[in-house]
């Protein structure tokens, strides 16, 4: 049973680590559901976070090929103006630090009050209830005519901020990016991109944090973390493929409507 609960927990990290939905939030629940307390509690997270950000590293190679060469060039041909790679690099670079600095100075005071609880539950309720309200917004007021080229340092520091943000369960990395981006007049499809490019290092980093801390001197079960991490990769490269197609003809309202519905399960819940 172990088994079966450590796949469908690696495609929810998968699905809604890139899904607006908030995957934290969809993780606390499915641990107090199922009660899921694994002796390994970390290196699971660990290789959850790995999973995805192996997904994100598989479907944007291209790309992320392109940023590694394009930040090294700038190391010795700074040309940040005229290349474009150079810039994106440095645009994620920049865009990156709020999320690694907060998440490490207050990762464990984040875990200890909204992981668990009905804290927790409380927070993520109205985490997802603002956010759908946000995405309506966002889709009515906003001007859609940009792309990642068009994007300045400051505007990726903005993106980077809610990105922060989003550490707060219920809120969506991707989701606040998103709409943060098309505040900027960024198009969907482009601030969704941009989005996963700039949870590279945040996911990665997530990863590396949570097995710094694994104590490999107890029992650790190679296959439970092995099937955690391939559904985590796979789930994860479908959710970003068929989001990004998505967000190209469609609006967020779908994602909006899904969001409230929960935060309303959510909050009867609490309340029975």
């Amino acid at each position: 049973m172990d088994y079966l609960l450590v796949i469908f927990a690696g495609a929810i990290q998968g699905i809604t680590e890139f899904l607006p939905i908030s995957s934290s939030a969809h993780l606390v629940l499915f641990h107090d559901i199922f009660n899921l307390n694994l002796p390994d509690n970390l290196a699971f997270d660990a290789v959850l976070h790995l999973g995805t950000f192996l997904s994100l590293v598989i479907f944007f190679w291209h790309e992320v090929w392109q940023l590694i060469k394009g930040f090294f060039l700038s190391l010795t041909n700074w040309n940040l103006a005229n290349d474009f790679n150079q810039r994106l690099s440095w645009l994620i670079i920049i865009g990156s630090l709020p999320a690694l600095v907060v998440g490490f100075s207050f990762n464990d005071l984040i875990d200890r009050y909204f992981h668990g609880g009905h804290l927790a539950i409380a927070v993520i309720a109205l985490m997802l209830a603002i956010g759908a309200v946000l995405f309506w917004l966002a889709e009515k007021y906003t001007k859609q005519v940009k792309g990642m080229k068009d994007l300045n340092f400051w505007q990726s520091l903005i993106c980077g901020l809610a990105q922060a943000i989003a550490l707060i369960p219920g809120v969506s990395r991707s989701g606040l990016v998103i709409i943060t981006g098309m505040a900027q007049k960024m198009k969907r499809s482009e601030a969704a991109k941009f989005s996963f490019l700039l949870s590279l290092p945040v996911v990665l980093g997530a990863g590396l944090s949570s097995l710094a801390k694994v104590s490999f001197g107890g029992e650790i079960d190679l296959l439970l973390l092995s099937l955690g991490f391939i559904s985590a990769a796979a789930s994860g490269y479908l959710a970003v493929k068929y989001f990004l197609k998505f967000v190209s003809q469609h609006s967020l309202s779908a994602f909006a409507w899904y969001r409230m519905i929960l935060a309303a399960i959510l909050a009867l819940w609490l309340l029975k």
